[in-house]
Order: structure tokens, then sequence, then C-alpha cells
């Protein structure tokens, strides 16, 4: 399985409190999401606020992808979410 990750910003959503970023699997485009709670708990993000979230991203790009791919490599959607309670189990592993 072929995972690419483009290095674009992420965008906010405010509205359910994400990062969505994009993932090209075998050249099809998967949406990837982190809440503000995994980046909170695991990332070291401040606070919920758009620019904190943004910092903690960017500061644990490597880490959040990796374990994006690693969702990825168990799924076909089009759409995976890393959650805090998601991460915990990852770091046990």
């Amino acid at each position: 399985m072929d995972i690419e990750f483009p290095g674009v910003v992420p965008v906010y959503h405010g509205v359910d409190l994400r990062l969505a970023f994009p993932a090209m699997v075998d050249g099809r485009h998967v949406e990837c999401r982190i809440s503000a709670e995994a980046l909170k708990d695991h990332f070291g993000a401040k606070s919920i606020r758009e620019t904190d979230l943004h910092d903690a991203f960017r500061a644990h790009r490597a880490e959040i992808e990796s374990a994006a791919r690693w969702m990825l490599l168990g799924t076909t959607s089009s759409c995976i979410v890393l959650r805090s309670g998601t991460l915990r189990f990852l770091k046990c592993h």
C-alpha cells in the first residue's frame, strides 16, 4: 500500500474541533482528521484554539502522520479520525 501525505497546512474545523489533512492512498484521496482533544492530550496543544492546534500539529506532524498511516493500513475508508483514545492505544503497542 502506497501512502503519502502532501505537506499542506491542515484545515481547521471549529464546529467539531478538529484539523483535517489529506493523504493519498494508492492514488486515491483520503481525508485524515485529528481531534482537538487528541492534539491536547498527546501533542501538547495549549488549548483548543485554532492557533494552538496548528502549532501542536506542526511540531508533531511526523508522529501524527505515522499514526494516520497505521490507521490507513487497516481500512479502505475515505476518511479516518485520530482521537485521543486511538492514540493512547497506539502508544501501548
